[in-house]
């Protein structure tokens, strides 16, 4: 199939990749824009990986306030360099993550900082309610496994459906910023306040 520059075109503006990688990715699909586009994702992920190792010193904490006052977040984003820092994509990609802290109220920033005794706890949990609902002894295991990952996806801010297009996670939000900006991007924290909770 021949690769008309109206196919690069539309492809360019919905993955705001470079002309060649788009050319390059529909040749590689055939001409076919979806697998076009899961091609330039991995490319992405791939890049993304790549920067991970980089020093990301520079960045905003971003404040948030939500319902008049009775929600709070603050969450520090940090970056390479001081031009990223203060480019339009950075900063609305920091503001999006306290719309979505706000929003989802994760415990975590990733699924390694989970505690062994939180994952143990969630794990008895589900032992229980699977062994309540009558399940076979021999898919316990897999059950309990399911739903520590779906706890997982519920807790990890990475790993969370994002808010304004739940087909994609937080994490692959991030990603496309890191090729983006061609920088290392790191949420470093987060703290989410409610009016009357306590911790």
């Amino acid at each position: 199939m021949a690769i008309t520059t109206e196919m690069i075109k539309e492809l360019r503006e919905a993955t705001g990749a470079g002309i060649l990688d788009c050319r390059k990715a529909l040749e590689q699909a055939g001409g076919d824009y979806d697998k076009a586009v899961d091609f330039l994702r991995e490319k992405g992920l791939a890049k993304a990986a790549k920067r991970a190792d980089k020093e990301a010193s520079e960045g905003v904490v971003e404040l948030y306030s939500h319902a008049n006052g009775r929600i709070g977040v603050m969450v520090e984003v940090n970056c390479e360099s001081d031009f990223v820092a203060r480019s339009e994509p950075f900063r609305k990609f920091a503001h999006e993550v306290a719309l979505q802290v706000a929003a989802a109220s994760p415990l975590y920033i990733r699924a390694e900082e989970i505690p062994a005794d939180v994952l143990e706890h969630e794990g008895q949990i589900a032992r229980a309610r699977a062994l309540e609902e009558g399940k076979p002894e021999a898919v316990v295991d897999r059950i309990i496994a399911g739903r520590i990952e779906k706890y997982k996806d519920e807790v990890c801010l990475l790993r969370q459906p994002y808010i304004r297009d739940e087909t994609i996670t937080v994490e692959k939000l991030l990603s496309s910023l890191i090729v983006s900006a061609g920088e290392n991007i790191v949420l470093r924290r987060f703290a989410r306040w409610e009016l009357g909770e306590r911790k």
